[in-house]
Order: C-alpha cells, then structure tokens, then sequence
C-alpha cells in the first residue's frame, strides 16, 4: 500500500512541532483509529476532552529480529508460575493499564480511550495477551496493541504480580514473530522495554517501515493457532 492513503489527519511527515502532534479531536472511535495507525498516528489524551493525535519525532521500536529476553527474567520464566492467553479479556487488560501508576500522576487511558479501544477490537485489529496465574487462575497482567500486518503497535502494559506484564510481553513478541510480523512499535522507549531491545529511530524510517509492511490485522484465530503449536 502507499504511505499517502486517504486520511482525516493530517501528513505525520510534516509536522514540526516537539511532541510531533499532527491534529486534535474532541472524540475518537474504531474508524479513526484505523486511519491513524495506518498512518503512523496515535491518541495520546491528558484529560477526557480534547484529544492530540501524534507521530513522534523518534519513535520507540522492536525489531523481532532483535528481540532478546534479559538473562534475569529468564529465571523467573523457568518457574512456569504464569499461562499466556490471547483476547479472552480485552476491557480487563486495558482497565488493567489505565490503574497503572504513571510519571507525574494520572492516564491516558481515558474513559473515551477504553470505550474506542474496545471498539478496534470488535473489528479484529485490536488484541490483549494475557498473563494468568495458574496458581489461583487470576489475570495478573497483560497488554495490548494495534495490529497492521507485519507491524504491531503495542499500547500499554500492566501488572498485579510479578514479572507479569514482562511474561506477556515475552508471549507476544514468539506469537508475532511466528505470524511474520518483523516491527513491535514501542512507540515511546521505557526502561522496561529497553531491556527487550527497544530503541529509537527517526519518524521518517518509521513511516518507510509502516508502508513496506502494512496490511490486514491478524486475527484472533490466527494467533491462538500459533500460540498452540
């Protein structure tokens, strides 16, 4: 597909400012969210009214290819406390992520940002990888992400218990990867991400990579089948 599809936002490429936002909204639903992943665009809300799209200047990545797991996690995996699960609990995980505490206070995830979300998923390019403990059988972390073909726009994490939402992330970079997604899209780098090899590069090597690897969302069935090989 060619980067220039037709958008309500505007061109990511030219926007100049700092934060790199390219328009503002006073509401949000599945459609425009589809218009702005394909673009290289996201919401990123400090309150429930107005809403900033934006396309930072650099952008946090994973390479699958790059993808590694620190050799003090590794540890903790062998314990085999956590089960992997995909779309079972979609609004669970992403209310899990708006009670995470954040810098300064506060989420993103707002009222308008959950009810939206929860709307992508409906149409299949939204999904949650869940961390359950098999001890008590309680969803304890997870996280969830925009598919676009063989891009994953991961959203936000979060975690009850330990080295939960880093057992999630682990399961959803294997599953990706098995399905051929090449990019996991950070979009920021976080101290616990960086551990897994994210790092930033420049909008414009972004954008490149959206257009050469965009295409259809995974489907929920496509992932569980990989997950049960």
């Amino acid at each position: 597909m060619p980067l220039k599809l037709p958008s309500i936002f505007a061109n990511p490429e030219e926007a100049d400012n700092v934060e790199g936002i390219v328009s503002f909204s006073y509401d949000l639903n599945a459609a425009m969210l589809q218009d702005a992943y394909s673009h290289g665009i996201f919401p990123w809300p400090l309150n429930d009214e107005i809403i900033p799209w934006v396309s930072p200047p650099e952008r946090g990545v994973i390479p699958l290819e790059e993808f590694h797991i620190p050799r003090s996690f590794q540890r903790q995996l062998r314990k085999g406390q956590f089960e992997l699960r995909v779309d079972t609990a979609f609004e669970a995980v992403i209310r899990g992520c708006a009670t995470q505490e954040r810098p300064g206070g506060g989420t993103w995830i707002t009222p308008k940002i959950i009810r939206a979300y929860c709307e992508l998923h409906e149409t299949g390019w939204a999904h949650s990888f869940e961390t359950w403990e098999k001890a008590t059988g309680q969803l304890v972390g997870g996280l969830y992400g925009v598919s676009i073909g063989k891009i994953f726009s991961g959203e936000s994490m979060f975690h009850t218990g330990t080295g939960a939402s880093k057992f999630a992330l682990v399961g959803t970079a294997e599953i990706l990867k098995k399905c051929g997604v090449t990019i996991l899209d950070t979009e920021m780098v976080t101290s616990t991400t960086a551990l897994f090899g994210a790092r930033e590069i420049p909008r414009e090597q972004f954008l490149k990579w959206l257009e050469a690897n965009r295409g259809n969302p995974l489907s929920t069935d496509e992932l569980r089948r990989v997950m049960a090989r």
